[in-house]
């Protein structure tokens, strides 16, 4: 994909290892490669690396990650990062692979896992003690963004800082959305700085524009906004999408995330369907989790659908380990009615497709990942970091240092890059959406949206 601006390197100097060269440490790899990153990938399958050194510029080490010569090796001792990705079935030596990088001299490691008990507080403080700086599992996080979706159904994605204080909402203009057509400007009398909301990106075709107060919206438009919990309202009947009271839940695919998501939902919506192939675990989803209806069938299959009435669900979401049965089976119960549909595609590729063909939201566990993991090479005033769906963008949480330049000048002096906006603050118990007047003060949370060529530069701005 093409955006308004093209990417250049990101002047970090940093020695990253990553130890799997799998989907999600593909990714990683490409999004972390920097002129300037000194990037090993640590992989047992020779052909996972031929491919790879196709894609990025990266070296490459083939060997086990668990073995102290292949870490030496890959330079693990000397590392500012390391990073075990694995697959999902390779936890073990996810775990063992960082410990030994960190005792053997990496400054900061991290490892994927799929266990849910290693999350649990006391728990992590154990991987702690080994020197593991994050676990992460990224079923887990796709679970988490889905639970988020379905409470803010409104919206195409959704975060929230400071437990709702300050929001980011994004949602797509479709034909009759009252914003389409006018700017900040008209809609808040030439007073934008008034407004409780304020626009930090639209993503237009094959563009990712970062707007100002008289960027005309057009339909069509995916925007980006940062708003106040109590502008939400207002903002929602401008992009002329509405809320839905999600009772009845079908979801398509009985792996990980589907029962994470349903442990969560139970209780929470009157009821559940899953829809499973595989007959050996739609019995243990039917005895693990007895407050919700499992169907063991294809959702390829339209006519099942049908039959299961998927099109008098509120919601549904697809997440399957295929994105295009998710992507098909989610424009099938799109086109039947259903309100709210999310689905999982992890082909980064397809994303804009299912977009464009009416899905409402889509989750991609490579770009939930990517912001925990991308957080670590910035400043440690980052607070939390996130790649966003249908943009190639991140919106990051900066903590104000007191004597760093963000705070020195208000924001329309500061020379702050033009690929990058500051959408609004969290001071104490206050949000602010910010205007060009604005003077961030120290210790301020700070909400920025910015493109990756100059995620350098912002960064400079809190040190």
């Amino acid at each position: 994909m093409h955006y308004l601006y093209n990417r250049k390197p990101i002047p970090i100097i940093m020695k990253i290892v990553i130890a799997g060269a799998g989907e999600v440490g593909s990714h990683l790899a490409k999004m972390l490669s920097r002129e300037d990153n000194d990037i090993t990938i640590i992989e047992n399958d020779e052909d996972k690396l031929d491919k790879l050194s196709e894609l990025a510029d990266v070296v490459t080490v083939h060997g086990d990650p668990t073995s102290i010569p292949v870490l030496k090796q890959a330079g693990a001792p000397k590392a500012d990062l390391f990073i075990a990705v694995g697959p999902a079935q390779t936890q073990n030596t996810n775990i063992i692979s960082a410990a030994l990088a960190k005792k053997m001299g990496a400054k900061k490691v991290t490892a994927r896992i799929n266990n849910d008990e290693y999350m649990e507080h006391d728990n992590k403080l154990i991987f702690t003690e080994l020197g593991i700086d994050l676990l992460f599992y990224p079923e887990k996080m796709a679970a988490y963004e889905i639970i988020d979706l379905l409470k803010e159904t409104g919206t195409s994605e959704f975060m929230d800082f400071a437990r709702g204080k300050l929001q980011m909402a994004v949602f797509r203009l479709d034909e009759g959305a009252p914003l389409i057509g006018k700017t900040l400007n008209i809609l808040s009398d030439g007073k934008p700085e008034l407004k409780p909301f304020k626009p930090v990106a639209i993503a237009r075709g094959n563009q990712t524009i970062i707007p100002d107060a008289d960027t005309k919206f057009l339909q069509g438009d995916l925007v980006f906004m940062v708003c106040k919990k109590e502008g939400f309202a207002e903002l929602m009947g401008h992009s002329g999408k509405f809320e839905i009271e999600v009772k009845n839940l079908m979801i398509v695919g009985g792996g990980r995330i589907a029962e994470m998501l349903c442990r969560k939902m139970v209780g929470k919506v009157e009821h559940i369907k899953v829809v499973e192939p595989r007959k050996e675990r739609c019995e243990y989803l039917a005895q693990a989790l007895p407050d919700i209806v499992v169907i063991n069938g294809d959702a390829r299959n339209t006519d099942l659908l049908v039959e299961e009435d998927a099109g008098g669900y509120d919601a549904f979401v697809a997440v399957t380990s295929s994105s295009e049965t998710n992507i098909l089976s989610s424009v099938a119960v799109k086109n039947m009615g259903v309100p709210k549909v999310i689905a999982e595609v992890e082909n980064i590729e397809y994303i804009k497709l299912a977009e464009d063909m009416g899905i409402d939201a889509v989750i991609n566990k490579k770009l939930v990942t990517a912001g925990r993991i991308f957080r670590f090479t910035l400043s440690n005033k980052v607070r939390s970091i996130k790649c966003l769906n249908g943009s190639d963008a991140e919106v990051l949480e900066f903590i104000a240092n007191p004597e760093s330049a963000i705070t020195k000048a208000p924001v329309k002096d500061l020379k702050f890059p033009k690929e990058a906006i500051i959408g609004g603050i969290i001071r104490g118990e206050e949000s602010i959406i910010v205007s060009g007047n604005t003077l961030v003060n120290p210790y301020d949370r700070v909400v920025v949206f910015a493109l990756p060529q100059v995620l350098a530069k912002v960064n400079k701005f809190f040190l």
